[in-house]
């Protein structure tokens, strides 16, 4: 990948917020007084250094080009759909449909994202995997539960593989008067989505009082929301040099990330209480899983790359990326 001064500044400048909010953090929990607070910020502290792994490994993605940033998000997706199907278990005559799932349409779809083929890419995953997965599991023979479980596979795969995979999907467009930029905006819009969430837990932990759907998610609140998502609107407006877009439609873009966001959020929030955990997994510290930090993007990348596609798009209609 070409220098791109930009992209370093976007760089340098993420790489300043983990540096300020480390050192903070290091800060208070040595004049932290009680046990409670200090509990608190030690798992804030260990959430910064969850992060700093995260933006190391994006980062070196990114600047590593389009085909290792895919294979990125090819294995987050594959991580992801792990937790989601582990905790919305299925049966034993679903095992080789999972199979299929896993190692067969999973890379196939990706596949299709790095050839650059936006016909199946758009289309292989809705529609032919999703009636090959319950084609597959009736061939099994075990019909207990057989909507249910065939719901969970194809759910897994909508939201862990389809939805995701329309992020690394950014640096395929063809953008007009953006050629060979696409890796500032893919960067602006995870720096958004990850932005919008931790203002909207600052905010909501510190002025939240009205919440919005206690019995699903009881820490989202309208300040949080309000307040997070105002702040996160300014600085996705003032990070537009690094985009397509104009200050004004990246401040819409960026609400438009901020709500697609939440109701991911929330939406994911719902499937986790109905199966009685607090997070996805374990995988990453102070985070918990994989899915617990792509609930909002999973909502947020189609809906972006779309709005992208059909108005900044150099040749919207055609087939091909």
């Amino acid at each position: 990948m070409n220098f791109d001064r930009e992209l370093t500044w976007l760089i340098f400048g993420v790489v300043a917020v983990l540096v300020v909010a480390s050192l903070l953090t290091h800060l208070m929990i040595k004049r932290a007084r009680t046990d409670g607070a200090k509990a608190t910020l030690e798992n804030v502290a260990a959430r910064t250094r969850a992060w700093w792994w995260m933006v190391v490994i994006f980062t070196a993605a990114i600047l590593l080009g389009k085909t290792t940033t895919t294979l990125l998000f090819g294995l987050l997706s594959f991580m992801a759909l792990r937790e989601f199907i582990t905790l919305t278990p299925t049966r034993p005559g679903d095992h080789r449909t999972l199979f299929w799932v896993f190692f067969v349409i999973t890379p196939l779809h990706y596949w299709y994202l790095l050839d650059g083929w936006y016909g199946m890419f758009s289309i292989f995953i809705p529609v032919y995997a999703f009636l090959f997965v319950p084609i597959r599991s009736a061939l099994a023979g075990d019909c207990d539960h057989f909507l249910e479980r065939t719901a969970k596979i194809q759910w897994g795969l909508l939201i862990c593989v389809y939805s995701v995979s329309h992020a690394p999907a950014l640096l395929s467009l063809d953008i007009k008067n953006y050629a060979g930029e696409n890796a500032k905006l893919l960067f602006w819009f995870v720096v958004v989505v990850e932005i919008s969430d931790v203002l909207q837990y600052v905010w909501g932990k510190t002025c939240g009082k009205r919440k919005i759907a206690p019995t699903v998610s009881p820490n989202k609140t309208w300040e949080g929301l309000i307040g997070g998502g105002f702040s996160t609107v300014i600085i996705g407006a003032a990070l537009y040099w690094v985009t397509p877009f104009y200050p004004l439609q990246a401040a819409g873009m960026t609400a438009l990330i901020v709500m697609m966001g939440f109701l991911g959020g929330l939406v994911m929030s719902a499937i986790k209480r109905d199966r009685g955990v607090k997070d996805w997994g374990h995988a990453i510290a102070g985070h918990g899983g994989v899915m617990d930090r792509l609930d909002s993007l999973c909502f947020a990348a189609p809906v972006v790359f779309h709005i992208t596609r059909y108005y900044f798009d150099s040749q919207p209609l055609l087939q091909k990326f």
